[in-house]
């Protein structure tokens, strides 16, 4: 089992990166003790001379100077074997030799440290005896805080002073000596449970930093994406902004000729024409023309609009007078197909704080939606009032096929037909609703389609309670002294 994980770095870089695996948390509890190790070289030659020091006072010289060299070559050691883990990155199967090797390295250093018990204790007297096993405790707790989160290489190096001080005291057969041994043993235990518990803190801790730090990773690689990903869509908007603005300017040239020049064959103002088939072609061109110049400034007022470059001129509108505009626009249209337009609107309804173009657009929009799909002789009902909200909404109803619910949100998307426009033939390019979806949007109101198979379909526009004039505001609005449209925002917002 090959590591994915990334390379260690050396101590003057002073960080690590995190494991690829779960069982990474074991490499980071090595690195930890090893960087330690090599902060804290000088305490243990320190120890080891002011013990070698104090036992030359009772013990002999020569044999106090050899053991003070083991001791420091035992540092030397763990401090040339933790310095030389860096020198390169580590596999996971090296990393478990290294756990061995460090575990060795500590076995010695704890041995070296016992051997005083052994080496000094015959010529030293109570007190002597009693320094000593206080010495060998100090470097129990040394190597304890130095090796707390690392349980293989602990147990190799305080086990063994512990055993050592054991050992002593039983020799001794004496009755303090026992229950000093004794007290070392449970201290011992007491130590490495401690230890223990610090390890596996230390342990999730690591995991649950390996965890966050992936989560983190993942949420940067997903927020580098979407960020890459906006970049793109705002350039497909932007070439999609100049495609519409150039071909809105190249097609509408010839377009307007096109217009032009069969208007004046279908009125035959130059002259009657030979063939009446020509006059009726030419009605054809005109009617088609105007059907193309509505889909262009359709695509045109969309684009705008999911650009954020819609502006909105407020001023007072009816909305009685608006919907009455809208409806004679369109009378001939549903008198084609002998439909009954029914308007419930009062009079005495507030008006509306709203762009004048763009509530007429709205209203166009939907009731040409209605009259399209409404069959011959059918009814559309609309209808304006005060919500329970205080907004006010604007609904035309109709007694068409309806749309099936599963469709009624992708009737909201851009050149998107339903079933019924497609199965029908229904001319048009699906940007209606959009539109009026769009336009209410700016202004802070909804759109909502209420409709089921069969049953008709009722199309509801909301206006926010902020762009309703009730009350004192809205007669101060709408008075012909309020004249400009810096007048008309400042009252809006004071009021």
């Amino acid at each position: 089992m090959k590591s994915q994980e990334s390379p260690v770095q050396g101590p003057s870089t002073g960080s690590e990166s995190m494991p690829a695996q779960s069982s990474g948390w074991q490499r980071e509890l090595l690195v930890h003790f090893l960087r330690n190790q090599i902060r804290v070289t000088p305490a243990m030659p320190v120890l080891a001379l002011l013990l070698g020091i104090t036992a030359m006072q009772w013990a002999n010289p020569t044999r106090v100077i050899v053991w003070m060299i083991g001791a420091f070559a035992c540092q030397a050691i763990q401090t040339y074997l933790c310095q030389l883990y860096f020198k390169r990155e580590r596999s996971y199967d090296e990393q478990r030799d290294w756990i061995g090797i460090m575990s060795a390295a500590e076995l010695l250093t704890g041995v070296c440290w016992f051997m005083p018990l052994f080496l000094f204790w015959t010529e030293a007297n109570h007190s002597q005896q009693i320094y000593l096993i206080a010495s060998v405790m100090v470097v129990i707790a040394v190597r304890l805080l130095i090796v707390n989160s690392f349980m293989p290489v602990l147990i190799a190096g305080t086990g063994v002073l512990t055993i050592g001080v054991a050992m002593r005291c039983v020799w001794e057969a004496e009755p303090l000596y026992i229950a000093l041994g004794a007290n070392i043993v449970a201290l011992e235990a007491f130590l490495l449970m401690v230890a223990r518990n610090l390890q596996e803190t230390a342990r999730d801790m690591l995991i649950f930093k390996a965890q966050k730090d992936t989560l983190i990773a993942d949420l940067q690689r997903a927020k580098a994406k979407a960020e890459e990903q906006r970049q793109r869509a705002e350039e497909a908007s932007r070439a999609k902004s100049e495609f519409l603005a150039t071909m809105s300017h190249e097609l509408r040239t010839p377009l307007n000729a096109i217009m032009g020049f069969s208007e004046i064959l279908k009125h035959e103002m130059f002259g009657p024409l030979a063939v009446k088939a020509y006059k009726d072609y030419a009605d054809d061109i005109h009617h088609s023309g105007n059907y193309l110049l509505a889909l262009i400034n359709d695509i045109l007022d969309l684009s705008r609009i999911e650009a954020g470059r819609r502006d909105v001129q407020d001023e007072p509108v009816s909305v009685l007078i608006a919907v009455e505009e809208v409806n004679h626009l369109l009378l001939m249209k549903a008198a084609d197909k002998k439909i009954e337009v029914f308007v419930e609107v009062s009079d005495t309804l507030p008006r509306l704080m709203a762009d004048r173009r763009a509530v007429s657009q709205v209203l166009i929009n939907l009731l040409s939606i209605a009259i399209k799909f409404t069959p011959a002789g059918g009814l559309i009902n609309v209808k304006a009032d005060r919500d329970s909200r205080g907004g006010l909404f604007i609904s035309i109803k109709d007694n068409g096929p309806g749309i099936p619910h599963h469709e009624i949100e992708a009737a909201m998307s851009a050149f998107s037909r339903g079933s019924m426009a497609t199965k029908k033939a229904i001319d048009g390019a699906g940007l209606g609703l959009p539109i009026v979806k769009g336009l209410m949007s700016v202004h802070g109101g909804t759109l909502e389609l209420r409709s089921k198979a069969g049953e008709g379909t009722e199309a509801i526009v909301t206006f926010p309670p902020g762009r309703v004039l009730d009350g004192p505001r809205g007669e101060v609005l709408a008075s012909p002294g309020i004249s400009t449209e810096s007048q008309r925002k400042l009252i809006a917002i004071t009021g």
